[in-house]
């Protein structure tokens, strides 16, 4: 029997800011045009190609960097390992010669400016993130193929339903949160014991192991390399970044020369002594703006679920990592795993795309998974854990999704220090709580959380058409 099996790696994704659904999911896009292409042998007699952005994609487009994201995509990039300092010599020689390397494959005339179509007051019935590439081959056929990028950096095809539905089969078939908790009960297993019977079933343990490793790895790369630095994000709005100052101000002029370093410096603070809540929260915030302001400048993040809620996840891990002792590696697979497991509850029985559901399915998504993970590393029940996944996003339903100038920064920086704040808060509570007494279960929470996105107003749900968009003036440069 098939069912949507959704692998932690599916919802931990390497690539680049500012937004998984606007730039990795129109990469990605492009990668697959190049793919179906290629199998149908008509790769090499493409003459001209143009794409098409509607909806979300458009009117949001320019400053997610989605018109950036495709012509990388159309040149065979692969958003994991591209290097981020390569982004703007690339695109600097697309304007200039006005031609594409098509695949690494082939040379095509290609005018950005042309041949990037934003309909912004047009939209396609399956998802508000819809493209459509419009390719002319040698001989005159004409041929047309639409993707929907849908949240977190899935895409797909046009009159694809389920995507992510697989024939393979797991011991743990897990698409509610019930049935997670049942398969727990029954084996004796933790959340994250369980993913990673499932995880099995695609690879090795230790090849599942290194992969949580190396996805913390990036993770971590991020958190350090924000902190160290400083000036202006780009785009044109001058948000002016935080977390370099924010990091020197906690450690009182200790030095450092590296990451290892500056964590000893962090554990060595005075303010460390005694355990000082407000300085381990100030340190949360600065972990996870350090995150999204790395993803606002184009640079390497993991989408968790989305890029604009990237760093809720690697701040209340970077924080238990940091200010209790644990086994760094074994917490990290744990803490992973588990959060994995909720973001793809929320990914098949809600949405995590904020074009269809507003902000609620971004930070409100990320902050649920980071909670339910810490609350299982602090040594929480699976009921605990669930609850303490349902506290987060229950305080979330709701939010929207206005982003000023259609950028990943205002409000969405800030947000993913609000997204840690209350992950770690609703660990905390349902840790001192007996879940029994529950009145609210994340399966209920999750419902609530789709019918809520389905009665939002579009203009809230990634558009700049409401809210803080319309109400805060500014001056961008022309497009």
């Amino acid at each position: 029997m098939t069912h949507e099996a959704i692998s932690v790696f599916d919802i931990f994704k390497i690539g680049i800011g500012p937004s998984s659904s606007h730039t990795l999911g129109p990469w990605k896009a492009s990668l697959l045009c190049i793919e179906e292409l290629t199998h149908s042998n008509q790769l090499l007699a493409v003459k001209k190609i143009q794409v098409l952005l509607y909806g979300s994609l458009a009117k949001t487009g320019i400053g997610h960097g989605t018109d950036l994201a495709v012509q990388l995509g159309l040149c065979g990039y692969d958003p994991t390992t591209f290097q981020p300092d390569d982004i703007q010599p690339i695109l600097d020689e697309i304007k200039e010669k006005q031609t594409l390397n098509f695949a690494q494959k082939k040379e095509l005339n290609f005018n950005p400016t042309e041949d990037i179509i934003f309909y912004m007051e047009e939209s396609l019935p399956y998802h508000p993130n819809a493209m459509s590439f419009l390719i002319a081959l040698e001989n005159g056929e004409q041929i047309s193929k639409t993707y929907y990028s849908i949240g977190g950096g899935f895409v797909t095809k046009d009159n694809d339903d389920n995507p992510m539905t697989t024939a393979i089969e797991l011991p743990f078939e897990i698409d509610s949160a019930k049935q997670l908790e049942t398969h727990c009960l029954k084996t004796g297993l933790s959340i994250s014991e369980v993913v990673f019977e499932n995880e099995s079933e695609w690879r090795g343990e230790q090849e599942t192991i290194n992969g949580l490793l190396a996805i913390w790895q990036v993770m971590e790369d991020c958190i350090y390399r924000g902190c160290q630095q400083e000036g202006i994000l780009p785009g044109g709005l001058n948000v002016t970044r935080r977390a370099k100052k924010l990091s020197q101000k906690l450690l009182k002029g200790q030095s450092y020369n590296n990451y290892e370093e500056w964590i000893h410096a962090i554990e060595n603070s005075p303010d460390m002594s005694g355990q000082n809540f407000r300085y381990t929260l100030d340190w949360v915030s600065c972990f996870a703006l350090a995150v999204n302001e790395e993803n606002a400048s184009f640079s390497r993040v993991v989408t968790a679920p989305t890029n604009g809620a990237a760093g809720v996840i690697p701040a209340v891990l970077h924080y238990y990592l940091t200010f209790f002792k644990v086994d760094k590696q074994k917490a990290i697979q744990k803490f992973l795993l588990t959060a994995g497991e909720i973001g793809s509850i929320f990914k098949k029985r809600a949405t995590i795309s904020a074009a269809m559901g507003g902000c609620q399915a971004e930070i409100g998504v990320s902050s649920a998974m980071a909670a339910a993970a810490l609350c299982e590393c602090m040594g929480g029940t699976v009921k605990q854990a669930l609850m303490a996944a349902e506290i987060a996003m229950e305080h979330h339903l709701g939010m929207t999704c206005d982003p000023i100038g259609g950028l990943v920064q205002v409000p969405c920086i800030e947000r993913n220090t609000m997204g840690a704040i209350k992950a770690i808060t609703a660990a905390q509570l349902s840790l001192q709580s007996n879940p029994y007494d529950a009145k609210v279960s994340l399966d209920k929470v999750v419902k609530t959380m789709l019918e809520t996105a389905m009665d939002m107003n579009t203009k809230y749900k990634e558009t700049s058409d409401g809210g803080l968009a319309i109400n805060i003036p500014i001056s961008l440069p022309e497009c």
